[in-house]
């Protein structure tokens, strides 16, 4: 049960992180450009951001559905194992 908690905690403060990482990108996102030629490096910057964000969200998918699968099988196992003692 332990390292099932360490493994969960570990998932978690990863998720948590790129959460965190993925707000500071998108609070520097702009919704609507309007350049013209001479503010060009700003539609690449912008470009490159949503790169980032294409990377970073399935992590973010994938590290968030295994700390809710951890967390059902960690609270599965607690209340088995509550059953079972109370039973013998």
């Amino acid at each position: 049960m332990t390292v099932l908690l360490s493994v969960w905690a570990v998932l978690t403060a990863v998720l948590i992180v790129l959460l965190i990482y993925r707000g500071t990108l998108t609070m520097h996102e702009d919704d609507q450009l309007f350049l013209d030629d001479s503010e060009s490096h700003m539609q690449a910057e912008q470009t490159e951001l949503m790169h980032r964000m294409d990377r970073i969200t399935p992590m973010v998918r994938l590290l968030g559905a295994a700390s809710v699968l951890l967390v059902l099988v960690i609270a599965g196992m607690w209340i088995w194992q509550g059953v079972m003692q109370n039973t013998l």
